[in-house]
């Protein structure tokens, strides 16, 4: 069976698909990708279903050892990734073979990038799901992060692998100034126009408590009081901003928890996730608003440009 050898793990490297679906009902947090675009780009080059497994790397990627001939592809943060000491591209199918290493030589952009391997990562399902949760200890390789020595099993590809590459103009990364596009929230009233107003002309930075399961955002603090922060406990998603008593923003990610108590004064629009992905510690952001209608138009080009993309490799 085709394998793959940790040598170094990076800074965070775990096994992640598109999440655990339909659980969170009995609070089980969905996981998955972070940036679930990234992911499914990287599955399209390798000829793998949408939801097989990646590999998920944070900040700086790890090195990897091929123990069978196969392809590869990397999408998201651009690492400088190397095949034997040599540059290869990001969002291109890159053939490898057995002995061959994989590297990264350090972080140009983003934050996170996806590693697929032809078969997809072969672990166990666990709730449908192969994708790590690390809070729980569950999914993915051994419910952790790797580390070196690991070995894991690739699947058999389903299909016979051509080489493809998406155009970097199709890639659109936050620039500098470009706002993060986000929908009203539930409980914004609360804080009245001046509250959501503050949230919408203030710059935040991403600070350096933040991880797979939200980002706290240091910035000018909101005026708020108990009254308005504090709610009964209510469902969470993916890019649901939290405005708690100290006035400071947090936004909920893959690892999010299924229920808070903080106040919802806004979510994040779904084609943006990808972007707000891959911020890191330290860098800024501020938002726009946008209708719900405008959100779900934005929503639906994006999968469209993914139909297109698996037309166009296929």
């Amino acid at each position: 069976m085709a394998a793959i050898i940790i040598h170094s793990a990076g800074l965070l490297t775990t096994v992640q698909d598109l999440g655990r679906v339909g659980y969170q009902r009995f609070g089980m947090s969905v996981a998955g990708a972070m940036d679930t675009f990234s992911l499914r780009l990287a599955n399209l080059l390798v000829g793998n279903e949408a939801n097989a497994a990646c590999l998920e790397t944070t900040i700086f990627g790890p090195e990897i050892i091929f123990a069978a001939t196969g392809s590869i592809a990397i999408c998201g943060a651009d690492m400088r990734p190397c095949k034997n000491g040599k540059s290869i591209p990001n969002n291109k199918t890159i053939k490898v073979r057995m002995g061959d290493r994989l590297s990264f030589e350090g972080l140009l952009s983003g934050c996170r990038s996806y590693i697929a391997f032809a078969g997809g990562i072969d672990v166990p399902v666990i709730m449908g799901s192969r994708s790590t949760y690390l809070r729980a200890k569950i999914g993915g390789f051994e419910g952790r992060s790797l580390k070196a020595g690991d070995k894991l099993h690739l699947g058999k590809a389903i299909n016979k692998i051509q080489r493809r590459k998406i155009p970097s103009n199709e890639f659109h990364h936050l620039q500098p100034g470009q706002a993060i596009r986000v929908i009203s929230g539930p409980e914004a009233e609360r804080f009245g126009p001046e509250g959501f107003r503050h949230l919408l002309t203030s710059e935040y930075s991403v600070s350096a408590q933040s991880d797979r399961m939200g980002y706290r955002l240091s910035g000018p603090a909101m005026n708020t009081q108990a009254a308005s922060a504090d709610i009964i406990s209510a469902g969470m998603s993916f890019g649901t901003i939290q405005m708690p008593g100290n006035g400071q923003p947090i936004i909920l990610m893959a690892d999010r928890p299924t229920t808070g108590g903080y106040a919802r004064i806004a979510n994040v629009a779904g084609v943006d996730l990808t972007l707000l992905a891959q911020l890191k510690p330290g860098d800024y952001i501020r938002f726009s608003e946008i209708s719900l209608a405008e959100a779900q138009g934005l929503y639906v080009n994006r999968q469209k440009l993914i139909e297109r993309f698996a037309d166009d490799l296929a």
